[in-house]
C-alpha cells in the first residue's frame, strides 16, 4: 500500500434466495479469490448471505439464525487473509430487524453498520421488515464476537493512515443527505456501498452518475457492489452493476448483466491531497467512532492506468471537446481585453512555431466575437540570425490564410547595434547573444503596438512558464498572455484540432506543417545543412515528461518519489528509469530557480485546474529552496 495505493474489488457472487449455507460458501470463495489476487478491500452486495428478495422470510427466525451462522463461518474463513470484507445480512437486536453490513478483517468482526434510509415506495417495501439503524455506536454480541453496531462507524487501518473506511447501504446513497457525507467529513477516504438495486430502463446511467458524483463531492474512493444473479425474479431483476469511482472519475465498472466484478486501485494519498487544498471540506468528527484494524504493509504493483498525458483526454471526442472549450475560453478572455482597452489592433509576434500559431488563431476568433475584421490583428515576423526559411514561410502563409495584416521587421541590424552598445562579441553564442534577440523582438512589438493604438498578445505557454523557458522582459512579457494556462502537450492537440476543422486546404496544410516543425527558439544560426541548431526538447527535456511532472507537482502536491513511480508506470517501455529521474531533477531545478519570472506575469486566462498565475492558483516565494525535493531524488538514486 505504499504511496497510498489500495487494491479494491466490488463483486457479486451468485446466490440462492434464503439458502444461507450456499450463499456463505459463495462469499467465502469470493473472499479467498480476492485475497489471492492481492485485493485489500472487498465489497459484497446487500443481504448477500440471505438474498435481498427474501420478502416475509426475513421474519422467520430460521433465516436470521442461518445468516448469523453464515457470518460466523465467514469470520473463521477470513483468518489469515490480509483484506477487509463487507458482507450484507439481517440482524435481530432488541426486538427489531436491521439490514446490516458486516465489516470483517482477519477473523475479527470489526462492526455492524445498519442501513439508515429504508425505501418503501414503488417495488420496495423494506419498512415492512426492517427498522432504520441507530446512528450512535453501541456494543452488541453477534456471530460469537463482541463488536459495535451503528451507522457512524469508521474503520481505520493502522498501517495505512490514508485508508479510513465508511459504509452505507443502497438507498442511503439515493437519500438527500447520504450517511457517506458525514462519514467523509469525519475522515473516511473510502466509502463502500452494499446494494441491491434492481435493473430498469435508464437506471444504470443514473446509478453511475450517483456514484461518480458522490465520490467527487466527498473527495473519496467509492465502491458500489450490486446484487446480481440468483436473486428472485418474481417482480425484479438484478444485474450486478458494480462500480468503483475516485473523485468523480469512474475507474472500474462491471456493466449490467456482465462479469459482476469491478476491480482497480484507489489512490488514497491523492484524495487526502485534494482535501488539504479544498477549503470547503471541513472535518467534523463529533459522534463518530473509529475502529482500528491491521493490514500487512505491502508493495502494491501498479495496475491502474497512469496516463502519460494527464492534460490530454484519451478519447478522441472528449479531446476535441476539450480543445474547443479551451479555444473559447482564450477567445472570450482576449475579446474582453480588446474591448476594454479600446484597442485599435492587437499585435502578435509570429514565428511560424506552435505557440504563436495558437495565439494567432485565438486572436482571429476574438475578432469574430467582436464583429471586427481579421485585419485588426497585426502579425509581425521578426527574422534574425537563426530564423529558418521554413518557419518564415509558414508564418506568412498562415497569416494570409487567416486574413490578418502581415508585416516583417528584420531585427538583425538593431541587434548588431545593441551588441556594439554593450560590447557583446557577435561570434560568442552565449545567453546574451540569445536574449538580446528576444528582448529586441519584444521592444519592437511593444513600440509598434503603441504606434498603432494596440497591445501585444503574449504567446508563451504553461510548460515554458513552469521551466522558465522565456527571456525575462523579452518573450516573457506582453499585455495579455492568451496561452499562459495551456501546457505544450495540449497546444499541439489544439493546433491539430484547428487543422482538422479548418475548412480550408491552405490553412490546414500550413497548420500541419507547423505541427511537424521541431520546437526551437531559433536564436542561434542554422547549421550548415539548414537544419535547426537548437531544438528545445534536447535542451530542457521532452515536454511530455515535464507536463507530466508539472501536473502531479501542482495538481496534487505529490513528492518526487511518488511522481517518479507514476512516471515509470506511465512511460514504461519508452524511457529508461534513469532518463525519467534525470529530467525530473531538471524539472525541480528549473521550477524553483525560475519562479521570479512567474511572479510578474501578464494577465492571461485560466483554462484548467493547473495554472501558474501569481494572482490566482500559484503563490511561491522567488527564493524558495529546492533542497528537500532534490534530497528525496538523491535517495531514490542511491
Amino acid at each position: 500500500m505504499k504511496d497510498g495505493f489500495l487494491p479494491v474489488r466490488a463483486a457479486s457472487p451468485a446466490l440462492r434466495v434464503a439458502d444461507c449455507d450456499y450463499n456463505t460458501n459463495q462469499c467465502i470463495a469470493a473472499m479467498q479469490d480476492a485475497a489471492k489476487a492481492g485485493v485489500k478491500l472487498l465489497c459484497l452486495p446487500e443481504l448477500c448471505l440471505t438474498g435481498y428478495t427474501c420478502g416475509d422470510l426475513f421474519l422467520q427466525s430460521a433465516l436470521t439464525r442461518g445468516a448469523e451462522a453464515g457470518l460466523a463461518r465467514l469470520l473463521q474463513a477470513s483468518l489469515g487473509l490480509d483484506l477487509v470484507v463487507l458482507a450484507g445480512l439481517p440482524l435481530v437486536m432488541d426486538g427489531k430487524l436491521y439490514n446490516c453490513a458486516a465489516v470483517v478483517a482477519n477473523g475479527r468482526l470489526l462492526g455492524l453498520v445498519p442501513k439508515t434510509w429504508l425505501p418503501n415506495y414503488s417495488e420496495f417495501y423494506e419498512l415492512r421488515h426492517f427498522a432504520p439503524g441507530p446512528a450512535q455506536a453501541q456494543p452488541v454480541r453477534f456471530a460469537g464476537q463482541e463488536t459495535l453496531f451503528g451507522s457512524r462507524l469508521l474503520f481505520a487501518c493502522r498501517q495505512m493512515e490514508s485508508f479510513v473506511l465508511g459504509v452505507e447501504l443502497c438507498e442511503d446513497l439515493w437519500a438527500p443527505v447520504p450517511p457517506s457525507c458525514g462519514l467523509a467529513l469525519a475522515g473516511a477516504t473510502v466509502v463502500a456501498n452494499l446494494s441491491a438495486s434492481d435493473e430498469t430502463i435508464g437506471k444504470a446511467e443514473y446509478r453511475r452518475q450517483l456514484v461518480c458524483g458522490q465520490s467527487a463531492r466527498l473527495l473519496c474512493g467509492y465502491l458500489y457492489a450490486d446484487a446480481g444473479h440468483g436473486e428472485s425474479t418474481t417482480d425484479m431483476v438484478f444485474a450486478a452493476h458494480n462500480l468503483v469511482a475516485e473523485n468523480g472519475t469512474l475507474l472500474s465498472e462491471a456493466g449490467p448483466f456482465g462479469s459482476g466484478t469491478a476491480e482497480t486501485q484507489l489512490d488514497l494519498d491523492r484524495m487526502l491531497r485534494e482535501r488539504v487544498r479544498n477549503t470547503s471540506f471541513q472535518p467534523k468528527t463529533d459522534g463518530y467512532t473509529r475502529v482500528e484494524f491491521d493490514l500487512a504493509p505491502a508493495e502494491v504493483k501498479l495496475t491502474r492506468r497512469i496516463s502519460p498525458a494527464p492534460f490530454v483526454p484519451r478519447n478522441t471526442a472528449d479531446r476535441a471537446a476539450r480543445c474547443e472549450t479551451i479555444l473559447r475560453i482564450q477567445t472570450e478572455g482576449l475579446a474582453k481585453r480588446m474591448e476594454h482597452t479600446h484597442a485599435k489592433c492587437a499585435v502578435v509576434g509570429i514565428s511560424g512555431g506552435l505557440d504563436s500559431c495558437l495565439a494567432l488563431l485565438v486572436a482571429v476568433r476574438a475578432c469574430r466575437v467582436l464583429g471586427a475584421p481579421a485585419s485588426t490583428i497585426h502579425a509581425l515576423t521578426m527574422p534574425c540570425f537563426g530564423t529558418s526559411r521554413r518557419t518564415r514561410r509558414n508564418a506568412e502563409i498562415l497569416c494570409g490564410a487567416l486574413g490578418v495584416k502581415f508585416d516583417e521587421i528584420n531585427i538583425t541590424a538593431t541587434v548588431q547595434s545593441h551588441f556594439a552598445d554593450i560590447g557583446q562579441d557577435p561570434t560568442c553564442y552565449d545567453v546574451t547573444f540569445e536574449n538580446c534577440q528576444a528582448r529586441v523582438r519584444t521592444l519592437e512589438l511593444m513600440d509598434y503596438a503603441n504606434k498603432n493604438g494596440g497591445f501585444v498578445i503574449g504567446t508563451g505557454d504553461l510548460s515554458e512558464l513552469a521551466l522558465g523557458w522565456a527571456t525575462y522582459n523579452g518573450d516573457h512579457m506582453s499585455m495579455y498572455g492568451v496561452n499562459a494556462g495551456v501546457p505544450k502537450t495540449l497546444v499541439r492537440h489544439i493546433v491539430q484540432y484547428a487543422a482538422d476543422t479548418a475548412g480550408d486546404d491552405t490553412l490546414r496544410e500550413v497548420l500541419l506543417d507547423i505541427l511537424d516543425t521541431p520546437v526551437s527558439p531559433e536564436l542561434l544560426p542554422a547549421a550548415e545543412d539548414g537544419s535547426f541548431s537548437q531544438q528545445t526538447e534536447k535542451l530542457v527535456g521532452p515536454y511530455e515528461l515535464h507536463d507530466f511532472y508539472l501536473y502531479y507537482v501542482l495538481r496534487f502536491g505529490f513528492g518526487p518519489g511518488k511522481i517518479y513511480r507514476l512516471a515509470k508506470a506511465a512511460f514504461a517501455g519508452k524511457y529508461e528509469s534513469q532518463v525519467l529521474l534525470y529530467w525530473l531533477r531538471n524539472f525541480y531545478r528549473r521550477f524553483f530557480a525560475q519562479q521570479f519570472k512567474r511572479s510578474c506575469l501578464p494577465d492571461g486566462p485560466k483554462v484548467g485546474s493547473v495554472t501558474l498565475s501569481p494572482r490566482a492558483d500559484w503563490r511561491m516565494p522567488s527564493d524558495a529552496s529546492n533542497a528537500l525535493w532534490l534530497k528525496e531524488l538523491d535517495e531514490l538514486n542511491a
